[in-house]
C-alpha cells in the first residue's frame, strides 16, 4: 500500500533528476566549447529557445533537417548540414546560388560572403525547421491518441466504463465541455464549436509538454514561437468574427442605450478591441512559455557562471521547483487560451436579450405592474 503511494513520487523525482542532468550536460557542452571564462549565458539560453535548422541530440550529434528553398531558378532542396561546419558555425553552401545562415535565416550571399539583399528578397524559405518538425510530431501524437480513443468508443460504446486512453482523454474532453464551452457559449451553440476548442486545447497542451522535455522528440520551443501563437490567434479571430451576429456588431458600432455622442466616442474603442483580443491571446501564450524556459535555463547557467558546488546546491532545488510550476503553467496556458476563445465566441454569437420570448414576457409583465 505504501509502495503504491510513493511510486508516483519516485517516478516524478527520477524524471526531474533526469531533466536537470540533461539540461546541465547540454550547458556543459556549450561551456566546454568556449574558452575558460568566456561562457556566454545569453547565447546559450537563446540557442535553446530559438528555432533551428537542426535538432541537437547529444554531444556533437544532431539531426540535420531539410532546407527547402524556392528561388528564381526553381525549387532547391538540401540538408541543413551543408550550411554549417563540424563546429556548427555557418559556412557558404554553393547550390544554384551561394547560401549562408545569417541569424538563423537562409540568405543568398555574394562572392565576398556578404548578404545579397536584392536576391534574398526573391528567396522563399519553406524549410522544415526544428519547430516545424516538432509541430508535425505533436500532430501525429494527437492523431494517434484521439483516433485510438475514438476507435475504442466505437467498439465499446459510450455506456461502458472507459479503459486505457479513453480513461485519460474522457475527463479532459468533459472538462473542456463542462467548464469552458458550456458556460461561455451556451447550451444551444456550444456543440458546433467543441471540435475547434478541443483542437486548440490539445495542440497547445501537447506542444507545451513536449517543450519541457529536453531531449528528442522534445526540446523545441513551439508555443514560445510568435509565429505559432499568431497563427492560432488569427484562427480565433476568423472563427469569432464568422460567428458574430447583428447584436454583436451593434454593440461595437452603435452601443444601445446611450446618447449618440457617447456612441461615436465608444465605437472606435470597441473596434480596436476586436483586434486587441486575438493579439492579447498571441502575446500571453508566447510570453509565458518563453519566460518559463528562460528562467529554468538561467538557473542552470548559474552553475557555470560561479563554477562552484555551492551554486549547484542553490540552483538544483530552484530548477526543480520552477519545472514543477512549468508543468502547471503548461496546462494553465492551454486552459486560458481555450477559455478566452470560448468567451469571445460566446460574446460574438450571443443573442439580444429582447429577442428571447422569456425576456419579452418579463418586460411586458414589468411594464404592466
Amino acid at each position: 500500500m505504501v509502495l503504491n503511494r510513493i511510486k508516483p513520487l519516485l517516478a516524478a523525482s527520477f524524471s526531474l533528476i533526469f531533466l536537470f542532468n540533461t539540461l546541465t550536460s547540454q550547458a556543459a557542452e556549450k561551456a566546454e566549447a568556449k574558452e575558460a571564462g568566456s561562457f556566454n549565458v545569453t547565447e546559450t539560453i537563446l540557442e535553446h529557445i530559438k528555432d533551428d535548422h537542426s535538432w541537437h541530440l547529444w554531444g556533437h550529434t544532431t539531426i540535420s533537417l531539410p532546407v527547402i528553398l524556392y528561388t528564381p531558378q526553381g525549387v532547391e532542396i538540401f540538408s541543413s548540414a551543408k550550411l554549417v561546419d563540424e563546429h556548427h558555425e555557418p559556412v557558404v553552401y554553393k547550390g544554384k546560388f551561394d547560401y549562408k545562415l545569417v541569424a538563423g535565416k537562409t540568405k543568398i550571399v555574394n562572392a565576398a560572403g556578404e548578404v545579397d539583399i536584392a536576391a534574398s528578397k526573391k528567396l522563399w524559405d519553406f524549410s522544415i525547421t526544428k519547430n516545424v518538425a516538432s509541430l508535425f510530431i505533436s500532430v501525429i501524437v494527437l492523431l494517434l491518441v484521439i483516433l485510438s480513443a475514438a476507435s475504442a468508443y466505437k467498439k465499446t460504446g459510450i455506456t461502458s466504463a472507459p479503459k486505457g486512453l479513453q480513461s485519460f482523454m474522457e475527463p479532459i474532453i468533459l472538462f473542456v465541455r463542462d467548464e469552458i464551452a458550456l458556460p461561455n457559449i451556451g447550451a444551444k451553440r456550444y456543440a458546433k464549436y467543441m471540435p475547434f476548442l478541443l483542437t486548440i486545447f490539445f495542440l497547445i497542451l501537447t506542444n507545451n509538454f513536449l517543450g519541457l522535455i529536453p531531449i528528442f522528440p522534445g526540446g523545441a520551443n513551439v508555443s514560445g514561437n510568435i509565429a505559432f501563437t499568431m497563427t492560432l490567434a488569427v484562427c480565433v479571430f476568423i472563427v469569432v468574427n464568422l460567428s458574430s451576429n447583428k447584436n454583436y456588431w451593434e454593440h461595437i458600432f452603435w452601443m444601445p442605450g446611450m446618447h449618440w455622442s457617447m456612441k461615436l466616442f465608444l465605437a472606435p474603442i470597441e473596434l480596436i478591441g476586436v483586434f486587441n483580443k486575438p493579439i492579447s491571446l498571441m502575446i500571453r501564450l508566447f510570453a509565458n512559455i518563453t519566460a518559463g524556459h528562460i528562467l529554468v535555463l538561467s538557473l542552470v547557467c548559474l552553475i557555470f557562471i560561479f563554477k562552484t558546488v555551492y551554486a549547484a546546491a542553490v540552483a538544483v532545488p530552484f530548477v526543480i521547483f520552477i519545472f514543477l510550476i512549468e508543468l502547471l503553467v503548461a496546462f494553465l496556458q492551454a486552459y486560458i487560451f481555450t477559455m478566452l476563445t470560448a468567451m469571445y465566441i460566446g460574446m460574438a454569437s450571443e443573442e439580444a436579450h429582447h429577442d428571447h420570448p422569456a425576456a419579452e414576457g418579463a418586460a411586458k409583465e414589468l411594464a404592466h405592474h
